[in-house]
């Protein structure tokens, strides 16, 4: 069943909700993964008091094969196009016998960001096959003071 799910929210392609995961169990069975290889990046997003932390799973992306916006005000957007790069040694008229290192294709992540996000102070930076983004939280409002006034 999650296995449709998933397909389904791939396919329609929703954005994920940073305070509560509709798809809680959101990763294919351990002991099958490499027949269902989902064309994503694995994300880990952490929630400190001052920021949201983003780390995503971009194996042989470098960071010009990664473009990371903010659309439609409050959507954090994660997009690669990258394609296969020539390997060293590897020369025309050469085939591969086997291929399972598949890069990434034409990956979209879609996160909603919660309101209490700085969209001015994302940063991203991309090292050693993770990419790390980091979406600054505004300061909570003051809170209202209850003045006490006597009556005469």
């Amino acid at each position: 069943m999650s296995t449709v799910v998933e397909a389904l929210s791939e396919l329609l392609n929703f954005p994920e909700t940073i305070e509560k995961f509709v798809l809680s169990s959101s990763r294919p069975n351990d002991g099958d993964h490499h027949h269902h290889r989902r064309s994503t990046f694995p994300a880990d997003i952490l929630d400190t008091p001052k920021e949201y932390v983003f780390y995503m799973d971009v194996p042989g992306l470098s960071k010009s094969d990664i473009q990371v916006t903010v659309e439609e005000e409050n959507t954090l957007v994660i997009k690669s196009n990258a394609k296969r790069k020539r390997e060293d040694g590897e020369e025309e008229g050469c085939k591969y016998v086997r291929l399972e290192r598949r890069p990434y294709h034409k990956v979209t992540r879609k996160f909603r960001l919660p309101e209490n996000c700085n969209l001015s102070a994302i940063t991203a930076k991309c090292e050693n096959g993770v990419l790390t983004v980091v979406v600054e939280k505004l300061p909570p409002p003051p809170k209202a003071k209850t003045v006490e006034v006597t009556i005469s």
